[in-house]
């Protein structure tokens, strides 16, 4: 078979998948024609840009000639990943490992949907495999599948990239390369979700699908900038390098026997953190090392970050269903103290409303300048106050959790993981 034909042959097999994916899957048909494909020899295998999918023809043959369902299947895969925003995250993380988890999660993902048109001859072999891997993991998305390797690293990766393996994510690498941005697929990602809501319920897997969807697309606020919510203006003793110039300075040092010209500012104008509040909750659930963690992570982001004025207010409050204790902080050798030798203490059960009025009692008596935010360290579940306050309110939970409550519109949630922690 001469060239001409093998590409010919490689289009039709394309259509084919594309017609397949479009009978079993109408609410993927915008995400399709996002995803057109183009052979390219030299390609290997399979990747996507986020624009086209490049794919060497006779490749596609072969997978073909061994299943006839191979073509869609891979068409699919990609697709997935895409609309779970895979490739947006690869830059940050483990390369070998992410990827991994991304097929891992995208394959479970086809075989739980059950539709015989995208079922491959060898999947009782990949669900041998998930079936032991799902002991460890709660959900299978790739975020947490990726979680669960870097605690239990895979015996042999070789093996479970020969089950999974579908496509190359060589474009990964270059987000910014990407042909369409990451908002452009959430926006694709919130139109599959709505037509399955609408249009597929009872489906096998779509459940399934929606929550990988949701998962895909929630925010992941960054708790170093979120701090900077709480810093505030005011004038340290420090060389302001942009107000000073030196040309004059050295000119009548080495003119006017060392009589300077101009005299460097004393004071510089800065950003920087001076009255906040952390409030841990001891209650029962929360332990004490992760409580000692999460207040060396957020030591560690304000102090690397220079974000402390040399003198500081910060109260560190224990509260459970009561305000257990109240440490001031006032330098960053007592946070070096509270950090290693501090004690907790409370565990009982959890009501936010105590911690928030003894704040306000300590704003009315003037014990802050500028209290900018509060930090609340909690596992969510408790009793929240029904009036917003007057100042920001950071709730930090660990770890994801869909059963913890709705956060009041007031408070700025942000989850941290267990591993980030410790």
């Amino acid at each position: 078979m001469d060239n001409e034909k093998i590409d010919s042959f490689a289009k039709k097999l394309w259509r084919l998948a594309s017609d397949t994916i479009i009978i079993n899957m109408r609410f993927m048909d915008a995400a399709l024609l996002k995803l057109p494909v183009r052979g390219r020899r030299g390609q290997r295998t399979v990747a996507c840009n986020g624009k086209q999918i490049f794919y060497e023809p006779l490749y596609i043959i072969e997978k073909y000639s061994k299943d006839s369902h191979s073509v869609a299947r891979i068409y699919l895969h990609i697709i997935l990943h895409f609309i779970f925003n895979h490739s947006f995250n690869s830059g940050k993380l483990n390369a070998d490992l992410w990827d991994l988890s991304c097929d891992i999660a995208v394959e479970n993902m086809i075989m739980e949907m059950e539709v015989p048109a995208m079922a491959l001859s060898d999947d009782d072999e990949r669900r041998l495999k998930l079936k032991g891997l799902k002991k460890g993991v709660d959900f299978m998305s790739a975020e947490r599948i990726y979680k669960y390797f870097l605690a239990n690293p895979p015996s042999s990766i070789a093996e479970f990239k020969r089950l999974f393996f579908q496509d190359d994510h060589v474009y990964w690498r270059e987000v910014e390369k990407l042909e369409i941005s990451e908002q452009e697929w959430k926006k694709i990602n919130e139109r599959i979700k709505a037509e399955l809501r609408s249009f597929s319920k009872g489906r096998s897997g779509v459940e399934s699908l929606i929550k990988n969807l949701e998962e895909a697309v929630k925010d992941r606020q960054d708790y170093g900038a979120l701090l900077e919510r709480f810093c505030a203006r005011g004038e340290e003793m420090k060389v302001s390098e942009d107000e000073f110039d030196y040309i004059y300075y050295t000119y009548g040092l080495e003119h006017y026997d060392n009589m300077p010209l101009i005299e460097p500012l004393e004071f510089r104008d800065t950003k920087k953190i001076r009255d906040f509040v952390i409030v841990l909750d001891t209650s029962a659930s929360c332990r004490g090392d992760i409580i000692r963690s999460f207040l060396a992570k957020t030591y560690n982001i304000i102090h690397n970050s220079e974000s402390f004025f040399q003198k500081v207010n910060v109260h560190i409050l224990q509260c459970d269903n009561e305000v257990q204790s109240d440490t001031k902080i006032q330098k960053q050798s007592d946070f070096d103290d509270f950090i290693k030798n501090g004690s907790f203490v409370g565990f009982g059960g959890t009501d936010f409303r105590p911690a928030f009025d003894y704040i306000d009692g300590m704003v009315e008596n003037e014990e802050f300048t500028d209290l900018k935010g509060v930090i609340y360290f909690t596992d969510g579940y408790g009793i929240y106050p029904e009036k917003a306050p007057e100042y920001e309110c950071i709730f930090a939970f660990l770890n994801e959790d869909e059963h913890r409550g709705q956060t009041p519109w007031w408070a700025i949630p942000v989850v941290l993981d267990e591993e980030q922690l410790s």
